[in-house]
Order: C-alpha cells, then sequence, then structure tokens
C-alpha cells in the first residue's frame, strides 16, 4: 500500500533500465557479450548498519553500494536514505549514472549508495551515527580515484561532511572522496543549485529549438526539494517562466496566476507543507498531474509518472525529467503515442554530477574556481551534450531518450574495447 500523501511509484529500478537500454543498444548494434557486460554491475556490496539510538537501543539498518562500471574513470553516485531503497532501485541508479557521466563526456564511471531508513524518524545524532557507520561499512570500496559518494534524496551537505570526516580519519584529509560538501570543507560554489539549474539551461535549449518559450510559459514542477526548489526560483527569476503548481509528499499548491517562489521557499524552509501555503489553492498530489501547461517537471522520486495513474491525462507540452527515472517504460511508450516528448532524467538533471565533477577537479588541485565559472561550465558541458541528443535523435527518428542511452552506450563499450574487453 502507499502511504496517504506518498506519490505512487510504480516499477523503478532496474526493470526500467533494462527495458531503455534494449531499444537503445539496437539502434547502435551492440555486440551480445558487449551488451552482457554493461548491464551488469562491476561490484555490488551490501552492508548491515547497527546505529545506537538515543533511547539506547540498537537498530539495523541495511545499506547498498553498487559500483555498475568504472571503464571511463572512477565511479560516481549519491547516497538516498529512504524507507523504499532496495538492491534493485540501487543498482538501476548506478547504472543510470553510468550514462548520465559518458552522456557528459565526464570522466566517471556510474555508482549509487542507499540505505533502507526513513530519516524523519532519526534525530540529528541519530542521523550522524548511521552515516559514519555506513561509511565505515563500505569505506573499502570508496576513495577519490575509486568511488566518489554525493547527495542524493534526502542527504545533504551536512551528510557529505560526515562521510568526509569519517573517510579522512582513516586515509588523511581527503577532500577528493566526496563531493557535495559544504563550502567550507571543499564544496564547490553552485554546487547545490547545480542539478535545477542544469534543468534549466536543458530547458532554454529545447525551448528555442522547439518554439516553446520559457518567458511567460506555464511550469509545474512535482517535488519541491532540493532541485525542485532550485528549478523554481531559477525559472521564475532568471526565465521569467510562470510556475503555476507545485507539490510535495503532503500535496500542492496551485496559481494560476503564478506562485510567489521566494515566499514559498521561505514557507518550505519553515517545514511546513507546501498544500498549506496561503498564496494558492491546495491541490492534491493526483490533481497535479491534470493541470494544463507547457512544462511538465516530475523533480521527486521514481516511477511516477505511469501508466496506472496519470500517462493518459497529463496535459502538458513536454515532460522534463529532474528526478531520476520517474516515467516508466509504458508511460513512455503512451506519451510517445500522444505526442507528448519527454527530455530524459540523464540528460536533464546531470548539472550535479557535472558540478561534483568541478568539485572533484578543484580539489585534486587545491583550487576553488567562482560561482560564475561554475555556471559558464556547467551550461557548456550540457548544452554540448543536449545538442548530440537532440541531432541523433532527428537524424535516426528517434526519442531523445533512445538517442540519449546510444550516445552513451557507445562511449562506455569503446573504453570497455579499448580496454581489453
Amino acid at each position: 500500500m502507499t502511504a496517504p500523501g506518498r506519490p505512487t511509484r510504480i516499477m523503478t529500478g532496474k526493470s526500467i533500465v533494462d527495458s531503455q537500454f534494449e531499444r537503445a543498444a539496437n539502434l547502435i548494434n551492440l555486440d551480445q557479450y558487449m551488451r552482457h557486460i554493461l548491464m551488469r554491475p562491476f561490484r555490488e556490496v551490501q552492508v548491515e548498519v547497527p546505529v545506537r539510538m538515543d533511547d539506547g537501543r540498537i537498530e539495523v539498518f541495511t545499506g547498498y553500494r553498487i559500483q555498475h562500471n568504472g571503464a571511463r574513470g572512477p565511479c560516481k553516485g549519491g547516497i538516498r536514505y529512504h524507507p523504499d531503497a532496495d538492491h534493485d532501485e540501487v543498482l538501476g541508479l548506478a547504472t543510470i549514472m553510468t550514462w548520465k557521466t559518458a552522456l557528459m563526456d565526464i570522466p566517471f564511471g556510474g555508482a549509487k549508495g542507499g540505505v533502507a531508513v526513513d530519516p524523519k524518524r532519526l534525530s540529528k545524532l541519530e542521523l550522524e551515527r548511521l552515516t559514519r557507520r555506513f561509511t565505515q561499512r563500505i569505506s573499502i570500496v570508496l576513495g577519490p580515484y575509486r568511488d566518489i559518494p554525493a547527495p542524493d534524496v534526502a542527504t545533504n551537505a551536512q551528510v557529505m561532511a560526515w562521510i568526509l570526516d569519517e573517510y579522512s580519519s582513516r586515509h588523511g584529509y581527503t577532500p577528493a572522496a566526496v563531493t557535495g560538501k559544504p563550502i567550507s570543507l571543499g564544496g564547490s560554489l553552485g554546487r547545490e543549485e547545480a542539478t535545477g539549474r542544469g534543468v534549466m539551461y536543458v530547458m532554454m535549449e529545447y525551448a528555442r529549438d522547439f518554439g516553446i518559450p520559457l518567458q511567460g510559459s506555464r511550469v509545474v514542477i512535482q517535488g519541491f526539494g532540493n532541485v525542485g526548489g532550485h528549478l523554481a526560483r531559477l525559472l521564475s527569476a532568471e526565465a521569467g517562466a510562470k510556475i503555476v503548481a507545485i507539490s510535495d509528499v503532503s500535496g500542492g499548491v496551485m496559481n494560476e496566476g503564478g506562485l510567489d517562489i521566494p515566499g514559498l521557499l521561505a514557507h518550505a524552509a519553515a517545514r511546513k507543507p507546501v498544500s498549506e501555503w496561503p498564496g494558492g489553492t491546495a491541490i492534491s498530489n493526483e490533481q497535479l498531474w491534470t493541470i494544463p501547461c507547457d512544462w511538465l517537471v516530475p523533480a521527486a522520486l521514481g516511477g511516477v509518472i505511469n501508466k496506472e495513474t496519470n500517462a493518459h491525462t497529463i496535459a502538458c507540452k513536454v515532460v522534463v525529467e529532474g528526478a531520476n527515472e520517474p516515467t516508466t517504460p509504458t508511460a513512455d511508450l503512451i506519451l510517445e503515442q500522444r505526442g507528448i516528448p519527454v527530455i530524459p532524467d540523464f540528460l536533464a538533471n546531470a548539472g550535479g554530477v557535472t558540478v561534483s565533477y568541478y568539485e572533484w577537479a578543484q580539489n585534486l588541485q587545491q583550487y576553488r574556481w567562482t560561482h560564475e565559472q561554475v555556471n559558464r561550465e556547467l551550461k557548456a558541458t550540457i548544452t554540448k551534450a543536449y545538442v548530440g541528443v537532440r541531432d541523433l535523435a532527428k537524424q535516426r527518428g528517434v526519442t531523445f531518450r533512445t538517442a540519449a542511452y546510444a550516445i552513451a552506450l557507445q562511449r562506455v563499450a569503446e573504453a570497455e574495447r579499448l580496454r581489453g574487453n
């Protein structure tokens, strides 16, 4: 059963990745042996994480770190804390990271980590104990030239600081061992907003190419965390878009004239539900999907656009995947049949890992970039990737998703072959 208020999640993780992989592999005539290599992870680690709670009890949580592929560089990927984190979800997300880093043409492979826990039920001290113990259990597979974690769902710069401290206690100060850190501990300027900013840059390119101007356009965003929050702020402040509806786990709010994003961000920062914002009309999570708009951005969890609940009723001109794997393969086909294009996750939301790469490079060089330099490089990198996907999609008559997969698969397969596989 889905908890009240929680968005429905159907078919996520490895099953989504497998179905998308075959279409792209067929497009580039990928050898069967290479398909076998690229669809299986290099290394999987599952650990039990005992944590002493504030009342003296010891609870044991299950954690995962899966390294999918490292042919193009050290593995890279976030760590998420979520009750639904399991092996298949983490494996699917690790695989996506391989394609994402390849598509951006940055020198990383793909990994992902997760702990099956509800972080909202933990105190700050319990969260720190969990993070440190989890880091201890997986540290043997981490390192600046082996596997570099980053924030993901329900983790943040503070969690990354604990990981840095725990790893450094064994290996000496190693800022390049983790990204998404606080600025004062070697984090990069612009990293926190990077995923949302990258989504906006992709939208700007698509808007120009396909005649859906961002200025004054209607945007609906599902999710008001790091990605959704920054995206809403940037779209309204820098692109002149009108955010007409936003939701979080509790529900949503809409305003036909456009929401006051700075006010809503302050409301959310006070830990108040989005649905209680007085500057609009409260709506349910289900109603959000039916609001007519130009741009629909799922920016929360995976599998939320699916055949069972909303693929037939979504009323937008284009879907932009701010979250990882928000659209199931069946829903993808339904949207394609309905003439609704989808900008895939590992193109649209690749800003985070791209600026993580910049942070890693800055840490290795011990030289900090300016915020303007970070944004300039991000725009150049993600725009180059977008142009490659757009051109291949047009040339071969396929969707953006299939084109993006094809480019990424080709690059990783080439690296595997050159290394002797």
